[in-house]
């Protein structure tokens, strides 16, 4: 499975892409800000063709270019209907006329959105099957994008979003979050996976389950 990503913007979110194979489809993970010129290297270094758009959450460093992206290459958003409503507000309480003058940008729906109204779901997408699980607390409607390895010899993969860091959890300090809700999900949908599950989080460096259940601070005491 082919796997990469960069830093995207200003607040240096994750932009990640996923596929099967080079020459296949590809997933795209939370285009945030100018991720077009980076992205574009990717999918034509590796012969990709974007089939969707997964959003890990609503927030504007992980949707900015979402828009973008699916219109461009004609593939569909997938995000939580809880924040569905930011893909046209993502700085919420603001109100897209104000997050406009402030980021320069007017935010609008991409032509297809799909919502992920399933908890435990499971899409096909461009040849990888994705799990979706619904993990609220940094906001109403993050969620996390598990995707099995086809071979048993390579660790399963989990998109964390801004739910869980190295060595850190999300902030719960925004419109919809909840420090409670938080903890709940990370213990009741991530730390039941495989100690050597590689997490790739929104921000910073990869690591894994077993790592954050030995030494996350923010964890104490949670680890199943």
């Amino acid at each position: 499975m082919l796997i990469t990503g960069f830093p995207a913007g200003v607040l240096q979110c994750n932009c990640y892409v996923l596929a099967e194979r080079p020459g296949t489809d590809a997933v795209i993970v939370d285009p945030g800000q100018r991720v077009m010129g980076p992205l574009r290297r990717i999918l034509d270094e590796n012969r990709l063709t974007p089939a969707a758009v997964l959003l890990t959450h609503g927030h504007i460093d992980h949707m900015w270019s979402a828009q973008k992206v699916s219109d461009t290459y004609g593939c569909p958003t997938y995000i939580h209907p809880e924040d569905r409503f930011m893909l046209k507000d993502p700085i919420h309480g603001v109100g897209p006329r104000l997050a406009q003058l402030m980021t320069g940008a007017f935010f609008r729906e991409p032509k297809e959105v799909v919502e992920l109204d399933r908890d435990g779901d499971k899409i096909d997408l461009g040849g990888v099957t994705v799990n979706v699980d619904h993990t609220p607390g940094h906001t109403r409607g993050s969620v996390v994008f598990r995707v099995a390895q086809a071979s048993k010899t390579d660790a399963d993969v989990v998109f964390t979003g801004d739910t869980l860091f190295e060595r850190a959890v999300g902030r719960t300090d925004l419109f919809g979050g909840s420090g409670r809700d938080l903890l709940t999900s990370i213990l009741d949908k991530l730390l039941v996976l495989d100690d050597d599950t590689v997490v790739l989080p929104g921000h910073g460096n990869a690591t894994t389950i077993g790592a954050e259940r030995r030494g996350n601070p923010f964890l104490e005491g949670l680890s199943r």
